[in-house]
């Protein structure tokens, strides 16, 4: 038996995230944009055909009644939900084919959607511990959902070899456990969204600084668990810089790692934990080195004479300790993209100044501080400018820098609006050494251009280390409308085995493995590095209940 959900009870419903990005209304894409866009990559489709009147079609709940009896005596009956709008609003991350397939579903088969069976919203970490003992008792299988930003396939629902799976949805996790502040050591539950850590932690004067895209939506456990980079990470580290301490949940019972902090007490553990992706356990709370609240922040724009000279210029100021907090360079492509869809007499004599600067190929760089006063981010600053003037830097001042903190998380809504406008629009990203960093960016590009005839790829770097820097790609092409889907797997396994040939990088600098990147991990570890994988699975999840099919390549998992 089925039941049938009507996409306009999806969209008034409180879950919209089923249907857009954010959970609420596109961002406004002007006529001009979109007419821009039209000539740039061809002619462009409509919007993904879902009227008012779409269906889905939800198959019942797989999980058996003793099953959902015993987690209910666990969590309690309200928070085993098995409701088809509940079950869908955990369906699925939020990458462009999530969002394909849900737009484009009216009268599709259940199959193509990976719907959980039941939803179970336990309240803290030891109704966790005890929902897996359940859950391996009747072989249920069991994905860990926080924010569901995944853009890889890492909250998909999958079964397995289970004959059910449960959303392990973290919501209610949602506290500052402890803080610490002689240590500057807060304890946080997984399930605390971005903007609710800094509130809490504001009130004691703290901040955990860690703020990448999906900061309004992720969690405290999915930036643990996906090994997460921040914009200002450059200042603040990476997640896993901040962590000092885990708990997790797993089948074979409570984990804690992390009295210390360093110690050569063998491996760090805890970095087992981090980047687990829920296949190794659900993290259910995460100690974490945080700092006070700058009391001020400065942003600013500069613009260099192309790729090769901006990426130089990135390279010298890391190897040289003079990064901003925020460091940003837009190639110029998406420089390009920048000003043409925000076209008016300001972007005029923009280009007008950078001609008679001599800038032909504007790269945008911005750049970020925060510190504890203003002569602190005066003589940072002045180290920072000093290097760039050696590269031509033309300095824009403030505007542009403050137009993209305030455009920071702006991303998602654009992205629903291009898939309205016919746009395939996705991102990807990876990392390599700066003696390569340049030619898999070349591969990259070239893998993508091959097979989405002429598509705008766009790339910048914004994260950068003394021995090299990430690359992010956002891609944008006339969508294929007959198939959406297998138009941008194409694409992006293109892209994929440009980056693992050689290899020339990682197969994911920030947005984690999850079932996307599965096949292409062996890689980049290699057959032993999957072994050993597989072994700390075995140990700590006997049955296989742990997100079926993430992380660890197929034939492993």
């Amino acid at each position: 038996m089925c039941h049938t959900v009507v996409v306009s009870d999806i969209v008034d419903h409180r879950l919209r995230r089923f249907w857009t990005s954010e959970g609420g209304d596109a961002a406004h894409l002007p006529a001009k944009a979109v007419r821009w866009l039209a000539e740039r990559i061809g002619n462009l489709g409509g919007a993904a055909a879902v009227g008012p009147d779409s269906a889905v079609v939800v198959p019942d709940s797989a999980i058996r009644a003793d099953a959902r009896a015993d987690l209910a005596s666990v969590v309690g009956a309200d928070f085993v939900l098995t409701d088809p709008l509940e079950r869908l609003g955990r369906t699925g991350g939020l990458s462009y084919l999530d969002l394909v397939r849900r737009r484009s579903i009216g009268g599709r088969t259940p199959g193509e959607l990976a719907i959980p069976d039941a939803v179970v919203v336990p309240a803290d970490p030891g109704q966790v511990q005890r929902v897996l003992e359940v859950c391996v008792s009747h072989d249920v299988a069991v994905v860990p959902f926080g924010g569901g930003t995944s853009v890889v396939g890492g909250v998909t629902a999958l079964r397995g070899d289970k004959h059910a799976v449960i959303a392990l949805d973290l919501a209610r996790l949602d506290e500052l456990v402890s803080v610490d502040p002689v240590s500057r050591i807060a304890v946080l539950g997984a399930g605390v969204r971005g903007p609710d850590a800094e509130r809490l932690l504001a009130a004691h004067g703290l901040t955990l600084g860690h703020v990448p895209q999906s900061f309004e939506r992720a969690t405290i456990g999915g930036f643990a668990a996906t090994r997460s980079a921040g914009q200002a990470s450059s200042g603040y580290g990476r997640f896993e810089d901040m962590v000092s301490g885990v708990r997790v949940a797993t089948p074979r019972g409570d984990w804690r790692l992390g009295v210390a902090p360093a110690s050569a007490a063998g491996p760090d553990l805890r970095q087992l934990a981090v980047g687990s992706e829920g296949t190794l356990g659900v993290i259910t709370e995460v100690a974490l080195r945080v700092r006070p609240v700058p009391a001020v922040r400065r942003f600013e724009g500069f613009v260099l004479d192309g790729w090769e000279r901006g990426s130089s210029a990135m390279r010298r100021l890391a190897q040289s300790g003079a990064l901003a907090d925020v460091t940003r360079l837009s190639d110029v492509d998406e420089t390009e993209v920048s000003l043409a869809l925000n076209a008016g007499w300001k972007t005029l004599l923009l280009r007008r100044y950078l001609a008679a600067r001599g800038v032909r190929t504007p790269c945008l760089l911005v750049l970020g501080w925060e510190g504890a006063s203003k002569r602190e981010i005066a003589s940072r600053r002045k180290k920072t400018v000093a290097l760039l003037r050696e590269f031509g830097a033309v300095g824009l001042g403030s505007s542009p820098g403050e137009a993209w903190e305030r455009g920071r998380f702006s991303g998602p809504r654009q992205r629903d609006a291009l898939l309205d406008a016919g746009v395939c629009v996705e991102t990807l990203e990876t990392a390599a050494h700066w003696s390569k960093l340049d030619r898999l960016r070349d591969e990259v590009r070239s893998a993508l251009r091959g097979a989405l005839g002429t598509p705008i790829v766009m790339c910048h770097i914004s994260h950068a280390y003394e021995t090299g820097a990430s690359l992010y790609f956002t891609v944008l092409a006339a969508r294929d409308d007959a198939d959406p889907i297998g138009q941008w797997e194409r694409a992006k396994r293109a892209a994929c085995e440009a980056i693992t040939g050689g290899p020339l990088g990682t197969i994911s600098h920030h947005h984690a493995v999850g079932v996307d990147h599965a096949r292409y991990l062996r890689a980049e570890i290699g057959d032993l590095g999957v072994d050993v994988l597989r072994a700390a699975k075995s140990a700590v999840d006997p049955t296989g209940i742990l997100n079926p099919g993430k992380l660890l390549p197929a034939e492993d998992s």
